[in-house]
């Protein structure tokens, strides 16, 4: 699935090339010459991954990451810094501060996608086109099929990204408030009973493969994937 990607980069050159190959690779890069830009950018809608030069003007790349890992609403959101600093204690020092990864300028284009990716599969795995598979249940991002027991299980989009991120968590209890932000977007304003009105139609679509009690509901707390 094409994930997000905010591409903070002061560098014209380098900031075209990263987004060109992001969109190569499936993604969709939003661009941001520093980090006053790019605060504005996730007030308005959080990205999936941010890829983050460490020298820009003005506020620094070190402390932009700082201040969204202090941010309860943005302290998940996935972090690769991007600088031209080889030496290791700057290394420490970006990881220590919250970045996932640490890409040392000059970098190739495949070693970009390759860091994305694995981030992406480590930190967000609801937004890769890898192939899930929870006990009978088979999902596929890249066709958009999802099958029980080896029979087609027809969703809906919104169904289908609810299982997709349910299955890529089990056993984590989810909020409603979690997987409205998670699935639907923080930017997108839903009641949370609009949950519960997709949870019932996805185990409905699962009901004829007896996977439906799968999706669990958990008292006072939300919903889960039960891999067991």
């Amino acid at each position: 699935m094409a994930a997000t990607v905010l591409v903070v980069e002061d560098e014209p050159a380098i900031q075209e090339l990263i987004a060109y190959n992001l969109r190569q690779a499936g993604h969709q890069p939003v661009r941001a010459d520093n980090a006053e830009q790019a605060i504005h950018l996730v007030r308005e809608a959080l990205p999936d991954l941010v890829l983050l030069d460490w020298m820009l003007p003005g506020l620094s790349g070190l402390e932009f990451a700082r201040r969204l890992r202090a941010d309860k609403r943005t302290r998940t959101i996935p972090i690769i810094m991007l600088t031209a600093r080889a030496e290791e204690q700057d290394k420490l020092t970006g990881l220590e501060t919250g970045a996932d990864d640490y890409i040392t300028k000059p970098f190739s284009p495949r070693e970009l996608n390759a860091r994305v990716k694995a981030v992406l599969r480590r930190r967000a795995p609801q937004m890769t086109d890898d192939v899930v598979q929870v006990r009978g249940l088979r999902l596929d991002p890249a066709t958009h099929r999802v099958s029980a027991d080896s029979e087609t299980v027809h969703l809906g989009p919104t169904e289908f990204r609810l299982l997709h991120f349910l299955m890529t968590h089990p056993e984590r209890v989810h909020s409603r408030t979690q997987l409205l932000d998670q699935v639907w977007g923080d930017h997108v304003f839903v009641e949370e009973r609009t949950v519960d009105v997709h949870i019932r139609r996805l185990r409905k679509a699962l009901e004829r493969s007896r996977q439906d009690s799968m999706i669990q509901t958990v008292r006072g707390a939300g919903y889960r994937l039960s891999a067991s």
